[in-house]
């Protein structure tokens, strides 16, 4: 049996099992399964792949879709993208790409409207280098805000301002901030300043309408959670793996 599967630390809160094993059924693919493999330690990657010869391809969530990369032994269109969250295995051979890029870029491009010219990207992990990459490919000019300045960072939350919330409309989070059972939890962004020319774009999916979805959606903003975003990378995963 073929085996396929996602790690990363902690994966309570994953949808893949339940994804690809739906997938599976609906579409009487044989003779496969998708497992959740948490990893505390991305130095546990080579004993995964030994314990479990039959791993035919990874997901990678957070926190090593750049941790992986010395992992690889081939990258497929990641050049200038530095992160990682699907892997095909070949023998020996471990080949990454990132099927981020599409699943985001698909999923935000039918909610841009003509003020979405410039976005502010909450969080500097994984996940931002494939928001970056869309971005740039949507023509889109951005900013990345952290909690500490570092290479690639260009406001710290407490720099946002009237005249930066009004000139970046598009916000996305990349945070894991609001997932369940946390679900309270938001970026610490100035939403007093949020209109309805904003778009708020969440990252998490769980629970569908996050605390800085609904703080949007109070102030008059189109939001969207991460859900078909999810989706659409899972399905280039798998064309992917099954190619």
């Amino acid at each position: 049996m073929k085996q396929y599967g996602l790690i990363g630390y902690p994966l309570g809160h994953s949808f893949s099992r339940k994804y690809f094993s739906d997938k599976f059924a609906a579409e009487n693919i044989k003779d496969v399964s998708y497992n959740l493999f948490p990893l505390e330690s991305i130095t546990m990657l080579p004993g995964l792949l030994k314990d479990h010869p039959a791993i035919m391809g990874l997901n990678v969530t957070i926190p090593y879709k750049k941790d992986v990369l010395p992992y690889l032994t081939n990258t497929i269109h990641l050049e200038g993208l530095d992160a990682c969250n699907c892997i095909r295995i070949k023998g020996d051979d471990l080949i990454g790409y990132n099927t981020d890029v599409t699943g985001f870029s698909e999923s935000i491009r039918p909610l841009l409207q003509v003020q979405h010219t410039h976005a502010l990207i909450l969080g500097n992990g994984g996940a931002t280098a494939a928001v970056r990459f869309a971005l740039d490919r949507l023509g889109l000019k951005y900013a990345v805000v952290s909690r500490t300045k570092s290479i690639g960072v260009d406001f710290l939350y407490e720099e946002l301002d009237v005249q930066i919330m009004s000139d970046y409309t598009v916000i996305i989070n990349t945070t894991p901030l609001g997932t369940s059972p946390e679900i309270q939890l938001s970026a610490p962004i100035p939403y007093r300043f949020i209109n309805q020319k904003h778009l708020l774009y969440d990252l998490v999916y769980n629970p569908s309408v996050t605390s800085f979805m609904r703080k949007g959606l109070e102030r008059g903003a189109v939001v969207k959670n991460g859900y078909d975003m999810l989706v659409i990378q899972a399905e280039e995963s798998w064309k992917i793996w099954s190619k």
